[in-house]
Order: C-alpha cells, then sequence, then structure tokens
C-alpha cells in the first residue's frame, strides 16, 4: 500500500496540494479560449481528484524499477506508455465530466499533454522520496552500528577494568598477610563484601551516583584495614545529585591511583576527599587527595585515568570534561558530565 494512502492525515494532505495544480489546470484551459472560467472549474475539478491517485501508481513501479543506468531504456518505455496512458485517463475524464454536466468540452489534446508532463513529474517526485527513505533508512543503519560499537567497547573496558582493581586489591593484602594476619583476614572479608558488590554493579551499564559512591566507599573500606589511621576519606555529597546516573565503576580507578599513587607514598598517611555537586544541568565529582610531588610518576597513573576519560568521551561525547593534575600536595580529578535519571540513561545505552 502507498504510504501515502495508509494515512487519512497524509492523504489529506497530498489532496490538498492538488488545489494549485487543479488552479493552475482550470486557467489553462480558460487561457485557450474555448471554454469559460466556471465550465474550466466544474471540469478539472473532478479529474484532478482522480488523477491525484493516478499519480501515486508510480510508486509501484518506482520501487521495483530503481534507478539504474543498466535498464535506462526499459526505464524510458515504461514511464513513456505510463504517461501517455496518464495523459489519456485525465483527459478522458475531463470529457466525462464535461458531458455528465452538459459543459463545453476540452480543447483535444491539451489535458492529455498536461497529464502526461504531470505524471513524468510524479515519477521523479516518487524517485526523490525513495532515495530520502533509503538515506534514512541508511542512517538509522549506521546510528544503530554506532550504538552497538559503543556498548561493544565499553563493555570492554569494563572487562579489562574488572582484573586491575581486584589485582590492586590481592596485592594490598599479600602485602599486609606478613605484617598483620588479623588484618588480612578482617580485609578479606570486606574484599568479598565489595567484590559482591562491585560484580552485582558491573554488570549494568548506568547506576545512580548514590550506588557509586557506596562502592567507592567499600573499597577505601578495604584499604583501611591495611592502612589504619593513615587513610582518612571525607566525603561532601550533594542529595541533589545522588540520583544522577553515572557509569558503573567510574569513580573505582580513580580511587585505586589515590589510594595506590598518593596515600601508600606517605609516612605519615593522608585523607581521600569525594566532592559531588550540580552544576546546572550537568553533575561535577572531584576525587582528591594528598600525595608526594616527588614521588608522582604521572605515567603509572595513565591505565586508570585513561579507562575513566575514555568511557566518559565514548558515553557523552563533547558532552563530558575530565581534568586531573596536581595542585601542590595535592592531586585532583574533576569530572563533569549530564546528569541524567538511571532508567533515560539505561535506555539510551
Amino acid at each position: 500500500m502507498h504510504p501515502l494512502v495508509a494515512s487519512r492525515a497524509r492523504l489529506a494532505g497530498y489532496l490538498f496540494a492538488w488545489t494549485p495544480i487543479a488552479g493552475l489546470l482550470c486557467l489553462v484551459t480558460w487561457a485557450s479560449g474555448k471554454m469559460s472560467w466556471q465550465d474550466a472549474a466544474a471540469i478539472i475539478a473532478p479529474a484532478c481528484v482522480v488523477y491525484a491517485f493516478v499519480c501515486l501508481s508510480p510508486w509501484y513501479i518506482c520501487r521495483v524499477r530503481p534507478l539504474r543506468l543498466a535498464n535506462a531504456a526499459n526505464l524510458v518505455l515504461t514511464y513513456a506508455a505510463a504517461s501517455i496512458a496518464g495523459g489519456a485517463v485525465l483527459e478522458g475524464v475531463a470529457r466525462f465530466a464535461a458531458a455528465a454536466t452538459d459543459r463545453t468540452t476540452p480543447p483535444v489534446g491539451l489535458l492529455f499533454g498536461l497529464g502526461s508532463l504531470l505524471y513524468l513529474l510524479s515519477v521523479g517526485l516518487h524517485y526523490a522520496a525513495l532515495a530520502l527513505e533509503a538515506s534514512r533508512d541508511a542512517e538509522r543503519r549506521a546510528s544503530e552500528a554506532r550504538t552497538l560499537a559503543r556498548e561493544a567497547e565499553l563493555q570492554a573496558l569494563r572487562i579489562q577494568l574488572n582484573p586491575h582493581f581486584l589485582f590492586n586489591s590481592l596485592h594490598s593484602i599479600s602485602a599486609l598477610a606478613t605484617i598483620d594476619g588479623a588484618r588480612a583476614r578482617e580485609m578479606c572479608i570486606r574484599l568479598a563484601d565489595f567484590l559482591r558488590s562491585s560484580l552485582g554493579l558491573g554488570s549494568r551499564e548506568s547506576i545512580p551516583l548514590r550506588e557509586e559512591l557506596g562502592l567507592a566507599r567499600r573499597y577505601l573500606e578495604v584499604e583501611q584495614v591495611r592502612f589504619g589511621e593513615r587513610l582518612r576519606v571525607e566525603a561532601d555529597i550533594e542529595s541533589v545529585c545522588e540520583d544522577c546516573a553515572v557509569p558503573a565503576l567510574l569513580l573505582q580507578p580513580l580511587v585505586e591511583n589515590a589510594v595506590k599513587h598518593g596515600i601508600a607514598g606517605l609516612v605519615g598517611g593522608g585523607a581521600i576527599r569525594l566532592a559531588a555537586g550540580r552544576q546546572g544541568a550537568d553533575v561535577s565529582i572531584t576525587v582528591e587527595n594528598a600525595f608526594d610531588p616527588e614521588s608522582l610518576a604521572p605515567r603509572s597513573l595513565g591505565l586508570g585515568l585513561a579507562h575513566v576519560r575514555r568511557r566518559l568521551q565514548v558515553r557523552y561525547g563533547d558532552g563530558a570534561m575530565f581534568d586531573a593534575g596536581p595542585s601542590g600536595e595535592i592531586y585532583r580529578v574533576v569530572l563533569r558530565f549530564p546528569c541524567e535519571s538511571p532508567m533515560a540513561s539505561s535506555s539510551r545505552a
């Protein structure tokens, strides 16, 4: 079925578009000098209504005979015959309307020629419409391909990330076991609780910031067993941003770096600060930690920060901002990206 016929609104709009065409045919017929304006209007109006449906027929031909140089001769013959038949239909309907209403018959050949031209114009418009439809389909398929590629990349990043933080945690337990077995056992228990939570959240594309922060705190609790009073955690979280969706395990590499490359290198330890708030339509997250500027090896931070940067870029494109670097004896990482609801973010993924 023709897409215009399938919708009443489209069909009504299509028939309305024929109004200026009918007016032009009336003007041409009247200008021939053989008919009054009233007779021309009475004959052309019903003829155009019928011919409007005739001009929908090229849609079926255009779909089975696409424009190709190889079949150009067949197309010329096909549409030449169809346009002749179309012109004959328009003139025939006009003559029938004239006879039925006892009005002057239109000039011979005039409506035939105009009908043939209108049919060929309809053919061109149908090919243009089909080309536009094909272009939209191609764009939609390309968009779906980009979405699948983005999801595959995000999944690959998560797969790479999980062994990374697990290795760091096991290394911490190994280091503690030689010093204090009881604390090592406590750390194993906390790590088990952390892994249960992380594995559950890591299988989801996005989670509320509240859950992501809770996971970061569990990880820091594991490390607090190892470092004791050397590791202090400060949090400044605005409640208005806790429901904003974030990519799952986004903060994990940041708190790992804060511990491994910051607190672990300080004899007296230091604080890790987590802050989150709203900035207009965006959510801003800051992770800060004390560190020894002389012992910082920027290249060693590359893996975790590169994961976070890339995930934000893949997820939000130019809508995200990532900034990381030292400021005095504080290393600061700032993330900013659109605040979405968890449900909206999941549907987008």
